[in-house]
């Protein structure tokens, strides 16, 4: 293993501007995303609380307690552990709405889902971190360097989640017509900007990444497939239907990498090791994302094509 002088001097070329533009960008997402989305759509999902106690309970409580047992069991570099919880601890990505209606799931719980779980990320994701980065020493002994301030933690997380997820809902409810065409505009556009940044993010950062991703790369992969399939069994095991299973288990496994690498420069200084983690996962779970989905479509597709015969 690589000393912790080594691993934490990694510096990720992500300067102010850079910072300013990722926030800019999640907010444009999640405002883009609750411009879909209804009151209805809350009262909906609490005709079926079921649905709503199996999507938090794995996001929110599952996922955050299994990757400190993970960590327990692998012991990794502390910050790359730190990286790890702070990823379980952020709510879902909102590319989980696409991919979800890609594998043939509910979409309409999906876009449901991730509104809720960024309603209630404004406290779980600093919560999740402080509880369990606490409860392991060498996480610990960062977080005590660290002035992991609570209120400025909430003030982000509600200034780019929570603020623009009011606002997209406020205009869908009172003018519906044109919250449609913002956001046939706005989500493809959005979309691209947020991948145009990490691929900017990504070539100004080659070296770090070629020279580095290796210590990463078996820790992000096993802690994402892992994710898929804690989402998927948790919601066969509370006897929900094949589609739900699906986006629940997108729900779980992609999660706001973005966001978590905002709150790593924001309140860690960039910590070496917590960034690159970070800063792969947000690449990975695209691409991830995109395979499973593609792989459960296909699946939906040939059974469709299968009952028409």
């Amino acid at each position: 293993m690589q000393n912790q002088i080594d691993i934490d001097s990694i510096k990720i070329n992500f300067d102010a501007s850079g910072l300013w533009v990722l926030n800019i960008a999640i907010a444009v997402i999640m405002f883009g995303v609750a411009l879909a989305i209804t009151v209805d759509d809350f009262k909906r999902l609490f005709k079926n609380p079921k649905i709503v106690f199996v999507g938090v309970l794995s996001q929110f409580i599952l996922l955050p307690a299994f990757t400190f047992l993970a960590i327990l069991i692998i012991k990794p570099h502390p910050s790359f552990a730190l990286g790890m919880m702070m990823i379980a601890a952020c709510p879902g990505g909102n590319v989980s709405n696409f991919f979800s209606k890609m594998a043939g799931g509910n979409a309409a719980l999906s876009v449901s889902l991730t509104a809720f779980a960024t309603l209630i990320c404004i406290f779980m994701t600093p919560f999740n971190l402080q509880f369990w980065g606490s409860m392991y020493e060498p996480t610990n002994e960062i977080l005590k360097t660290v002035e992991l301030n609570w209120v400025d933690l909430l003030k982000l997380v509600s200034l780019i989640l929570g603020i623009p997820l009011i606002l997209g809902m406020l205009i869908k409810h009172y003018h519906s017509e044109m919250a449609g065409k913002i956001e046939k505009v706005l989500k493809p556009l959005s979309m691209l900007v947020f991948i145009a940044l990490i691929f900017v993010a990504f070539s100004q950062n080659l070296d770090v990444f070629i020279n580095h991703i290796h210590n990463v790369l078996f820790l992000v992969i096993f802690h994402n497939i892992f994710a898929f399939i804690l989402g998927f069994y948790t919601s066969k095991l509370f006897k929900l239907n094949e589609k739900d299973c699906k986006t629940i288990s997108m729900e779980t496994g992609i999660q706001n990498g973005g966001l978590g690498l905002l709150l790593i420069f924001g309140f860690f200084d960039g910590l070496g090791g917590m960034a690159l983690l970070a800063a792969f996962w947000g690449i990975w779970d695209v691409f991830s994302g995109m395979a499973l989905a593609t792989f459960w479509g296909r699946k939906t597709n040939k059974l469709a094509l299968k009952n028409d015969h």
